[in-house]
Protein backbone atom coordinates (compact mmCIF):
# COMPACT_ATOMS: atom_id res chain seq x y z
CA UNK A 1 0.00 0.00 0.00
CA UNK A 2 1.43 3.36 -0.94
CA UNK A 3 1.59 6.44 1.23
CA UNK A 4 -1.17 8.16 -0.66
CA UNK A 5 -3.66 5.66 -1.96
CA UNK A 6 -3.08 5.49 -5.72
CA UNK A 7 0.38 7.11 -5.45
CA UNK A 8 2.90 4.34 -6.20
CA UNK A 9 6.06 6.31 -5.37
CA UNK A 10 8.56 5.11 -2.85
CA UNK A 11 8.14 6.81 0.52
CA UNK A 12 10.90 7.98 2.84
CA UNK A 13 10.90 9.70 6.22
CA UNK A 14 14.04 11.75 6.92
CA UNK A 15 14.73 13.00 10.45
CA UNK A 16 17.28 15.76 11.15
CA UNK A 17 18.61 16.05 14.70
CA UNK A 18 19.15 19.16 16.81
CA UNK A 19 22.92 18.76 16.91
CA UNK A 20 23.04 19.14 13.13
CA UNK A 21 20.85 22.24 13.01
CA UNK A 22 22.57 24.47 15.56
CA UNK A 23 25.62 26.32 14.41
CA UNK A 24 27.17 29.76 14.01
CA UNK A 25 24.99 31.39 16.68
CA UNK A 26 21.72 30.20 15.12
CA UNK A 27 20.27 27.70 12.69
CA UNK A 28 22.68 26.09 10.27
CA UNK A 29 20.83 27.41 7.21
CA UNK A 30 23.64 26.33 4.89
CA UNK A 31 23.17 22.70 5.95
CA UNK A 32 19.38 23.02 5.64
CA UNK A 33 19.91 24.23 2.08
CA UNK A 34 22.10 21.22 1.30
CA UNK A 35 19.54 18.74 2.65
CA UNK A 36 16.75 20.53 0.78
CA UNK A 37 18.71 20.12 -2.44
CA UNK A 38 19.14 16.41 -1.81
CA UNK A 39 15.45 15.97 -0.97
CA UNK A 40 14.58 17.80 -4.20
CA UNK A 41 16.66 15.26 -6.12
CA UNK A 42 14.85 12.42 -4.36
CA UNK A 43 11.49 13.91 -5.29
CA UNK A 44 12.58 14.22 -8.90
CA UNK A 45 13.56 10.54 -8.79
CA UNK A 46 10.09 9.52 -7.64
CA UNK A 47 10.54 9.39 -3.85
CA UNK A 48 7.90 11.00 -1.62
CA UNK A 49 9.71 12.53 1.37
CA UNK A 50 8.42 13.55 4.79
CA UNK A 51 10.92 15.55 6.84
CA UNK A 52 10.93 15.29 10.64
CA UNK A 53 13.01 18.09 12.08
CA UNK A 54 14.20 18.76 15.58
CA UNK A 55 15.67 22.12 16.36
CA UNK A 56 12.93 24.46 17.54
CA UNK A 57 14.25 24.63 21.11
CA UNK A 58 17.86 24.77 19.93
CA UNK A 59 16.94 27.56 17.51
CA UNK A 60 15.13 29.44 20.27
CA UNK A 61 18.19 29.16 22.50
CA UNK A 62 20.40 30.56 19.77
CA UNK A 63 18.02 33.41 18.90
CA UNK A 64 17.75 34.46 22.55
CA UNK A 65 21.45 34.01 23.26
CA UNK A 66 21.13 31.18 25.81
CA UNK A 67 24.15 28.92 26.19
CA UNK A 68 22.54 26.22 28.31
CA UNK A 69 19.29 24.32 27.78
CA UNK A 70 16.75 25.26 30.50
CA UNK A 71 15.15 22.54 32.59
CA UNK A 72 11.72 23.98 33.34
CA UNK A 73 8.94 22.98 30.98
CA UNK A 74 7.53 26.50 30.53
CA UNK A 75 10.95 27.85 29.52
CA UNK A 76 11.35 25.03 26.98
CA UNK A 77 7.87 25.69 25.61
CA UNK A 78 8.65 29.39 25.20
CA UNK A 79 11.93 28.63 23.45
CA UNK A 80 10.15 26.23 21.11
CA UNK A 81 7.66 28.94 20.17
CA UNK A 82 10.47 31.38 19.37
CA UNK A 83 12.61 28.86 17.55
CA UNK A 84 9.83 27.27 15.48
CA UNK A 85 9.38 30.56 13.60
CA UNK A 86 12.96 30.55 12.37
CA UNK A 87 12.97 26.81 11.73
CA UNK A 88 9.94 26.89 9.44
CA UNK A 89 11.15 29.99 7.62
CA UNK A 90 14.53 28.35 6.97
CA UNK A 91 12.97 25.20 5.51
CA UNK A 92 10.45 27.14 3.44
CA UNK A 93 13.16 29.28 1.87
CA UNK A 94 15.43 26.30 1.23
CA UNK A 95 12.76 24.28 -0.57
CA UNK A 96 11.39 27.26 -2.50
CA UNK A 97 14.80 27.52 -4.15
CA UNK A 98 14.03 24.12 -5.73
CA UNK A 99 10.43 24.88 -6.64
CA UNK A 100 8.97 22.79 -3.82
CA UNK A 101 6.26 23.75 -1.35
CA UNK A 102 6.44 22.84 2.33
CA UNK A 103 3.83 22.35 5.05
CA UNK A 104 4.33 22.67 8.80
CA UNK A 105 2.86 19.73 10.76
CA UNK A 106 3.07 19.88 14.57
CA UNK A 107 2.09 16.72 16.45
CA UNK A 108 1.72 15.61 20.06
CA UNK A 109 1.24 12.19 21.59
CA UNK A 110 -2.50 12.86 21.75
CA UNK A 111 -2.59 12.89 17.95
CA UNK A 112 -1.37 9.28 17.99
CA UNK A 113 -3.26 7.99 21.03
CA UNK A 114 -6.70 9.09 19.77
CA UNK A 115 -7.80 6.90 16.88
CA UNK A 116 -9.70 9.66 15.08
CA UNK A 117 -6.85 12.15 15.29
CA UNK A 118 -4.41 9.45 14.20
CA UNK A 119 -6.42 8.78 11.04
CA UNK A 120 -6.75 12.52 10.38
CA UNK A 121 -2.98 12.96 10.67
CA UNK A 122 -2.37 10.04 8.33
CA UNK A 123 -4.78 11.34 5.72
CA UNK A 124 -3.28 14.84 5.93
CA UNK A 125 0.28 13.60 5.47
CA UNK A 126 -0.64 11.29 2.62
CA UNK A 127 -2.53 14.07 0.86
CA UNK A 128 0.43 16.44 1.20
CA UNK A 129 2.72 13.81 -0.32
CA UNK A 130 0.27 13.25 -3.16
CA UNK A 131 0.34 17.00 -3.84
CA UNK A 132 4.16 16.85 -4.01
CA UNK A 133 4.45 19.00 -0.87
CA UNK A 134 7.23 18.33 1.66
CA UNK A 135 5.68 17.96 5.15
CA UNK A 136 8.02 19.34 7.82
CA UNK A 137 7.01 17.56 11.03
CA UNK A 138 8.01 18.47 14.57
CA UNK A 139 6.70 17.79 18.03
CA UNK A 140 4.43 20.58 19.22
CA UNK A 141 6.82 21.48 22.05
CA UNK A 142 4.95 24.69 22.82
CA UNK A 143 1.90 22.83 24.15
CA UNK A 144 3.33 19.39 24.98
CA UNK A 145 3.62 18.46 28.65
CA UNK A 146 5.81 15.93 30.42
CA UNK A 147 2.95 13.45 30.34
CA UNK A 148 2.28 13.60 26.59
CA UNK A 149 5.59 14.50 24.95
CA UNK A 150 7.42 11.90 22.85
CA UNK A 151 10.70 12.64 24.59
CA UNK A 152 12.66 12.72 21.36
CA UNK A 153 12.01 13.23 17.67
CA UNK A 154 13.45 9.80 16.81
CA UNK A 155 10.31 8.29 18.31
CA UNK A 156 8.17 10.83 16.48
CA UNK A 157 9.92 9.99 13.19
CA UNK A 158 9.25 6.28 13.69
CA UNK A 159 5.56 6.89 14.33
CA UNK A 160 5.38 9.11 11.25
CA UNK A 161 7.00 6.26 9.29
CA UNK A 162 4.14 4.05 10.51
CA UNK A 163 1.62 6.70 9.50
CA UNK A 164 2.82 6.95 5.89
CA UNK A 165 3.99 3.31 5.70
CA UNK A 166 7.46 4.41 4.68
CA UNK A 167 9.89 2.16 2.91
CA UNK A 168 12.85 3.83 4.62
CA UNK A 169 13.46 5.93 7.74
CA UNK A 170 16.70 7.91 7.65
CA UNK A 171 17.91 9.26 11.00
CA UNK A 172 20.52 11.92 10.30
CA UNK A 173 22.81 12.57 13.25
CA UNK A 174 26.21 14.03 14.10
CA UNK A 175 27.77 10.54 14.07
CA UNK A 176 28.40 8.30 11.03
CA UNK A 177 26.22 5.59 12.58
CA UNK A 178 26.23 3.12 15.46
CA UNK A 179 29.67 1.98 16.63
CA UNK A 180 30.63 -0.98 18.80
CA UNK A 181 32.20 1.54 21.20
CA UNK A 182 32.03 5.30 21.68
CA UNK A 183 34.24 6.63 18.86
CA UNK A 184 34.82 9.85 20.78
CA UNK A 185 36.62 7.87 23.49
CA UNK A 186 37.90 4.86 21.54
CA UNK A 187 39.69 5.70 18.25
CA UNK A 188 39.57 2.03 17.24
CA UNK A 189 35.77 1.81 17.45
CA UNK A 190 34.16 0.03 14.49
CA UNK A 191 31.00 1.05 12.68
CA UNK A 192 28.18 -1.49 12.82
CA UNK A 193 27.10 -1.55 9.18
CA UNK A 194 23.89 -3.53 9.50
CA UNK A 195 21.67 -5.30 11.97
CA UNK A 196 18.14 -6.29 12.83
CA UNK A 197 15.74 -3.69 14.21
CA UNK A 198 14.79 -4.70 17.74
CA UNK A 199 17.92 -6.76 18.38
CA UNK A 200 18.54 -6.27 22.10
CA UNK A 201 22.25 -6.94 21.66
CA UNK A 202 22.67 -3.64 19.80
CA UNK A 203 21.51 -1.55 22.76
CA UNK A 204 24.73 -2.09 24.70
CA UNK A 205 26.53 -0.02 22.06
CA UNK A 206 24.19 2.96 22.43
CA UNK A 207 25.14 6.07 24.37
CA UNK A 208 23.30 9.13 25.71
CA UNK A 209 22.23 12.17 23.71
CA UNK A 210 24.04 15.48 23.46
CA UNK A 211 23.46 18.81 25.20
CA UNK A 212 21.04 20.19 22.62
CA UNK A 213 19.00 17.09 21.85
CA UNK A 214 16.91 14.69 23.96
CA UNK A 215 17.77 11.67 21.85
CA UNK A 216 20.81 9.44 21.54
CA UNK A 217 21.73 6.19 19.83
CA UNK A 218 19.47 4.23 22.17
CA UNK A 219 16.42 6.25 21.11
CA UNK A 220 17.40 5.65 17.49
CA UNK A 221 17.49 1.90 18.04
CA UNK A 222 14.10 2.03 19.73
CA UNK A 223 12.80 4.15 16.86
CA UNK A 224 14.03 1.57 14.35
CA UNK A 225 12.13 -1.10 16.24
CA UNK A 226 8.93 0.97 16.12
CA UNK A 227 9.41 1.78 12.43
CA UNK A 228 9.81 -1.92 11.67
CA UNK A 229 6.14 -2.43 12.55
CA UNK A 230 5.27 -1.06 9.12
CA UNK A 231 8.08 -3.00 7.45
CA UNK A 232 10.28 0.11 7.38
CA UNK A 233 14.05 -0.22 7.18
CA UNK A 234 16.01 2.35 9.21
CA UNK A 235 19.38 3.89 8.39
CA UNK A 236 21.32 5.87 11.01
CA UNK A 237 23.78 8.05 9.12
CA UNK A 238 25.91 11.18 9.40
CA UNK A 239 23.96 14.23 8.34
CA UNK A 240 27.12 16.03 7.21
CA UNK A 241 28.22 13.12 5.00
CA UNK A 242 28.50 14.47 1.47
CA UNK A 243 25.32 13.90 -0.56
CA UNK A 244 24.18 11.35 2.03
CA UNK A 245 20.53 11.08 0.97
CA UNK A 246 21.23 10.71 -2.75
CA UNK A 247 23.95 8.15 -2.12
CA UNK A 248 21.54 6.11 0.01
CA UNK A 249 19.00 6.35 -2.80
CA UNK A 250 21.58 4.97 -5.22
CA UNK A 251 22.12 1.97 -2.95
CA UNK A 252 25.40 2.94 -1.34
CA UNK A 253 26.00 1.41 2.08
CA UNK A 254 26.29 4.31 4.52
CA UNK A 255 25.89 4.41 8.29
CA UNK A 256 24.06 1.66 10.12
CA UNK A 257 21.21 -0.11 8.34
CA UNK A 258 18.59 -1.81 10.54
CA UNK A 259 16.23 -4.06 8.63
CA UNK A 260 12.72 -5.00 9.69
CA UNK A 261 12.74 -8.65 10.68
CA UNK A 262 8.99 -9.29 10.66
CA UNK A 263 6.05 -8.70 8.38
CA UNK A 264 4.27 -5.36 8.37
CA UNK A 265 1.59 -4.95 11.01
CA UNK A 266 -1.91 -4.12 9.82
CA UNK A 267 -2.50 -0.37 9.91
CA UNK A 268 -4.91 -0.58 12.86
CA UNK A 269 -2.46 -2.71 14.82
CA UNK A 270 0.37 -0.29 14.05
CA UNK A 271 -1.69 2.31 15.87
CA UNK A 272 -2.26 -0.02 18.81
CA UNK A 273 1.43 -0.91 18.99
CA UNK A 274 2.33 2.78 18.88
CA UNK A 275 0.46 3.64 22.07
CA UNK A 276 3.19 4.96 24.37
CA UNK A 277 0.83 5.15 27.33
CA UNK A 278 -1.77 2.68 28.58
CA UNK A 279 -4.83 3.51 30.68
CA UNK A 280 -4.54 0.37 32.78
CA UNK A 281 -3.13 -3.10 33.15
CA UNK A 282 -4.52 -6.63 33.18
CA UNK A 283 -2.49 -9.25 35.06
CA UNK A 284 -2.83 -12.64 33.39
CA UNK A 285 -2.26 -16.15 34.67
CA UNK A 286 0.52 -18.17 33.01
CA UNK A 287 -1.91 -20.08 30.80
CA UNK A 288 -3.57 -16.99 29.36
CA UNK A 289 -0.22 -15.27 28.75
CA UNK A 290 1.04 -18.34 26.90
CA UNK A 291 -2.09 -18.54 24.73
CA UNK A 292 -1.79 -14.87 23.76
CA UNK A 293 1.88 -15.15 22.89
CA UNK A 294 1.73 -18.43 20.98
CA UNK A 295 -1.68 -18.28 19.31
CA UNK A 296 -2.75 -14.62 19.36
CA UNK A 297 -6.24 -15.47 20.57
CA UNK A 298 -8.73 -13.09 22.18
CA UNK A 299 -8.36 -12.48 25.91
CA UNK A 300 -11.19 -13.97 27.98
CA UNK A 301 -12.03 -12.87 31.54
CA UNK A 302 -11.17 -16.30 32.96
CA UNK A 303 -7.46 -15.78 32.25
CA UNK A 304 -7.16 -12.49 34.18
CA UNK A 305 -6.22 -12.43 37.87
CA UNK A 306 -5.96 -8.71 38.64
CA UNK A 307 -7.01 -5.34 37.19
CA UNK A 308 -4.91 -2.20 37.71
CA UNK A 309 -5.88 1.36 36.83
CA UNK A 310 -9.10 3.21 36.12
CA UNK A 311 -9.90 2.83 32.45
CA UNK A 312 -12.96 3.18 30.26
CA UNK A 313 -14.33 0.85 27.65
CA UNK A 314 -12.24 1.18 24.49
CA UNK A 315 -9.12 2.42 26.28
CA UNK A 316 -5.72 0.84 25.50
CA UNK A 317 -4.51 -1.47 28.28
CA UNK A 318 -1.46 -3.65 28.81
CA UNK A 319 -1.71 -7.40 29.33
CA UNK A 320 1.18 -8.71 31.42
CA UNK A 321 2.17 -12.13 32.72
CA UNK A 322 2.60 -12.87 36.47
CA UNK A 323 6.23 -11.68 36.24
CA UNK A 324 5.16 -8.32 34.85
CA UNK A 325 6.36 -8.91 31.27
CA UNK A 326 4.14 -7.56 28.52
CA UNK A 327 2.29 -10.26 26.60
CA UNK A 328 0.04 -7.98 24.55
CA UNK A 329 -1.79 -4.66 24.48
CA UNK A 330 -5.22 -3.85 23.16
CA UNK A 331 -8.54 -2.06 23.46
CA UNK A 332 -10.61 -3.34 26.36
CA UNK A 333 -14.33 -4.13 25.99
CA UNK A 334 -15.31 -3.32 29.61
CA UNK A 335 -14.35 -0.52 31.99
CA UNK A 336 -12.18 -1.10 35.04
CA UNK A 337 -15.05 -1.56 37.50
CA UNK A 338 -16.80 -4.04 35.22
CA UNK A 339 -13.58 -5.89 34.49
CA UNK A 340 -12.87 -6.36 38.20
CA UNK A 341 -16.24 -8.06 38.61
CA UNK A 342 -15.84 -10.55 35.78
CA UNK A 343 -12.14 -11.53 35.90
CA UNK A 344 -11.55 -15.19 36.64
CA UNK A 345 -15.03 -16.03 35.37
CA UNK A 346 -16.11 -17.87 32.24
CA UNK A 347 -17.64 -15.73 29.50
CA UNK A 348 -21.09 -17.30 29.90
CA UNK A 349 -21.30 -15.81 33.41
CA UNK A 350 -20.77 -12.16 32.33
CA UNK A 351 -24.48 -11.43 31.88
CA UNK A 352 -25.35 -12.93 35.25
CA UNK A 353 -22.68 -10.84 37.00
CA UNK A 354 -23.15 -7.50 35.21
CA UNK A 355 -26.78 -7.84 34.17
CA UNK A 356 -25.79 -7.51 30.51
CA UNK A 357 -23.13 -8.70 28.09
CA UNK A 358 -21.52 -6.62 25.35
CA UNK A 359 -18.75 -8.97 24.25
CA UNK A 360 -17.64 -12.42 25.49
CA UNK A 361 -13.98 -11.25 25.46
CA UNK A 362 -12.19 -8.66 27.54
CA UNK A 363 -10.09 -7.87 24.45
CA UNK A 364 -10.85 -9.21 20.97
CA UNK A 365 -7.87 -10.39 18.96
CA UNK A 366 -8.67 -7.87 16.19
CA UNK A 367 -8.08 -5.08 18.75
CA UNK A 368 -4.90 -6.60 20.17
CA UNK A 369 -1.19 -6.58 19.37
CA UNK A 370 0.84 -9.44 20.78
CA UNK A 371 4.28 -8.42 22.04
CA UNK A 372 6.97 -9.23 19.50
CA UNK A 373 4.62 -10.56 16.81
CA UNK A 374 3.70 -9.19 13.41
CA UNK A 375 0.57 -9.52 11.33
CA UNK A 376 -0.18 -9.67 7.61
CA UNK A 377 -0.84 -6.40 5.76
CA UNK A 378 -4.34 -5.02 5.92
CA UNK A 379 -6.19 -1.76 5.55
CA UNK A 380 -6.96 0.37 8.62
Amino acid sequence: MSASGGDTRRTWVVKVGSSLLAGGGGLNTAAIGVWAGQVAQLVQSGVAVTLVSSGSIAAGMMRLGLGERPRSLHHLQALAAVGQMGLVRAYESAFEAHGLHTAQVLLTHADFSDRGRYLNARRALRTLLQLNVIPVVNENDTVATDEIRFGDNDTLAALVANLVEAELLVLLTDQPGLFDRDPRRHPGAKLIADGLAGDAALSRHAGPGGALGRGGMLTKLLAAEKAARSGTRTVIAGGMEENVLCRLHHGEALGTSLRAGRGRLAARKQWLAGQLRAAGKLILDHGAAQVLRSKGRSLLPVGVTLVEGDFRRGDPVLCVDPEGREAARGLVNYNAAESRKIIGQSSDRIEGILGYVDEPELIHRDNMVVAGRGAPPADA
